[in-house]
């Protein structure tokens, strides 16, 4: 662990995150008290404006014998000031269980330390942005702000069940996809937009071979990047750089050779090949704030909620959202569980959350907002009114992805629960 600091002396707190009797998080290890010190000033990479902080290691976390899982690393100084650094203890092998799908190439290319992101550089706008980001510096605000808001719930949810559960991330997908052969389930959590090519092909994979999908959020598998090496300082780790050149794929070394390498959206040429096609559905705009609608009450995700058909439940769509789009890459046998009308940006649409199912026996189902995995908590003491989302969401939210993976952990879904009925032309009418 590699830490710049003004306090005289902290410590480190390892907890995993989970369901203990109640509490959501056991403290595993405590460092003893390390003396503090400010590192020198991070490295700027002119060209791509790749920020590296290139600091000495502070101190060693050893985590052999810690059991697989979600971490949370707190670094608490004697000043009282408080920092989380994210961990995911994986699993060699998700055989028999389900295995949770952490994100952190999309935490990375928020990740605003240093002034730069895949988003704005310093000067705040979209022109002066990182086209590579590096994992070599801290995550900034809280350190862990994507996990907390769009991953904990469900690995606490998760572990609340007592299924059995396996560890993993997306950078792990990509160098070892053998942790998802002969997994029951995967679970995608609330925001994982980049992807690479590799983790893609073996997440479909795993779905024709008989394994589940849950996508508990919207706008996944939107950006299409690579793990890079950069620099050349000793014991610098390989595919600690994630590129994506976006709008200006041109200047991609790739471009225009490697077309199916060309980091920019999945959907966008060249090599476009839309998410859709694996997720169900397909992003579609941001902002929006609007209730989620029930279509299909009867479905089998959906029972034990006691829902009707058109019945809403507020701010539930948002903040980003995708839907069902016919002229699309759509598999073949998908229903529309969820069909929600909304405004975005003046234009109206609308929100859906869809079911289908592959030969091998496969289901996939994808909520197509972002909030789902925040509403698990919503009107409970740990999270209140989360974008005034109220308690009767949360226990609605909460019961359906019960549902979705108890069922999934049971093996193939289609071998098990009713097979998805086709409806998007009843929806979007025949065109």
């Amino acid at each position: 662990m590699r830490v710049s600091t003004t306090a005289r002396r902290f410590r480190v707190s390892a907890f995993r995150v989970g369901w203990y009797q109640g509490a959501q998080a056991r403290l595993v290890w405590r460092s003893e008290r390390v003396p503090g010190r400010e590192q020198r000033a991070p490295d700027l990479h002119p060209l791509t404006r790749t920020v590296r902080a290139g600091w000495r290691r502070t101190l060693t976390v050893d985590t052999e014998g810690w059991p697989e899982g979600a971490y949370l690393l707190r670094l608490d100084a004697d000043e009282g000031h408080q920092r989380y650094v994210p961990v995911v203890v994986r699993s060699a092998s998700g055989a028999g269980r389900t295995v949770l799908l952490h994100a952190p190439a999309t935490w990375q290319a928020y990740n605003g330390w240093g002034g730069y992101s895949l988003y704005s550089g310093q000067d705040g706008g979209y022109q002066q942005r990182s086209t590579i980001v590096s994992f070599d510096r801290p995550y900034d605000g809280s350190g862990a702000e994507k996990f907390l808001v769009y991953e904990r719930a469900a690995v606490v949810l998760a572990e609340r069940l007592g299924i059995p559960l396996a560890y993993t991330t997306g950078i792990d997908v990509h160098r070892d996809p053998g942790v998802l052969r002969k997994a029951t389930a995967v679970v995608v959590l609330g925001h994982d937009e980049y992807w690479t090519p590799r983790q893609r092909r073996e997440l479909v994979r795993a779905r024709d071979a008989g394994t589940n999908v849950a996508i508990l959020g919207a706008n996944t598998c939107f950006r299409r990047v690579r793990l890079e090496t950069h620099g050349d300082e000793p014991g610098h780790r390989p595919g600690r750089s994630v590129v994506c050149y976006k709008s200006s794929f041109a200047r991609d070394p790739s471009y225009p050779a490697r077309p199916d390498l060309v980091t920019t959206d999945f959907r966008s040429g060249p090599g476009a090949d839309p998410e859709s096609s694996f997720t169900g559905v397909l992003y579609e705009g941001f902002p929006t704030d609007a209730p989620y609608v029930v279509h299909q009450p009867r479905h089998w995700l959906f029972e034990g909620t006691g829902v009707r058909q058109g019945q809403a439940f507020d701010h539930l769509v948002g903040v980003e959202y995708d839907r069902v789009t016919p002229t699309a890459p759509t598999p073949r046998r998908i229903e529309i569980v969820a069909h929600s009308p909304l405004r975005c940006n003046g234009e109206r649409s609308h929100q859906d959350s869809a079911y289908y199912t592959v030969p091998s026996g496969a289901g996939v189902f994808a909520t197509g907002t972002m909030r789902w995995v925040e509403a698990l908590m919503a009107g409970t003491r740990d999270n209140g009114r989360n974008h005034a989302m109220d308690a009767a969401t949360g226990a609605f939210v909460t019961r359906t992805t019960e549902n979705l993976l108890r069922a999934f952990a049971e093996g193939p879904a289609a071998r098990h629960r009713p097979q998805p009925r086709r409806n998007v032309e009843e929806v979007y009418g025949r065109s």
